[in-house]
């Protein structure tokens, strides 16, 4: 454990958090995304609801002010999209970042081929429908 980090910020992913740089992503997945089939780097955070671990990752990570920094999936037609999720996470985030934007909402199949490019994909606990969410990092800033 270390002072300051949260709990639920595995070494492995406080290490990724860490390699990544500038406009590199990182998505935070449902616990029902494919996302070792997807082929980038897969990290497990089981039971962790994703809420929960942008609280241990805001703190650390800067994001893109350049492009949009969150991006979730678009609501397949027939599907219903509960506004929970979002607002559950913008909550987290305004926290962190006051300025930042709702996130931009993309289709199914295209959110998909954006993880296959991400830099690390997180399978988290969280059992909401659309709760997936990519984080775009920005440049971190001199203190």
């Amino acid at each position: 454990m270390l002072k300051g980090i949260s709990p639920f910020i595995s070494p492995e992913l406080l290490a990724v958090l860490h390699r990544m740089g500038h406009g590199d992503e990182i998505v935070l997945a449902d616990a029902h995304f494919p996302g070792h089939s997807l082929g980038p780097q897969v990290l497990r955070a089981d039971g962790v609801p994703i809420r929960t671990l942008l609280e241990g990752i805001l703190p650390l990570f800067e994001l893109d002010s350049y492009a949009p920094p969150l991006i979730m999936m678009d609501v397949v037609t027939g599907d219903a999209l509960d506004p929970a999720v979002e607002s559950d996470y913008m909550e987290v985030v305004h926290r962190h970042v006051p300025a930042a934007a709702n996130p931009m909402r993309i289709e199914r199949h295209a959110f998909y081929g954006r993880a296959r490019t991400a830099f690390s994909i997180v399978m988290t606990g969280e059992l909401r429908k659309y709760g997936n969410l990519i984080l775009k990092k920005g440049v971190t800033p001199i203190r």
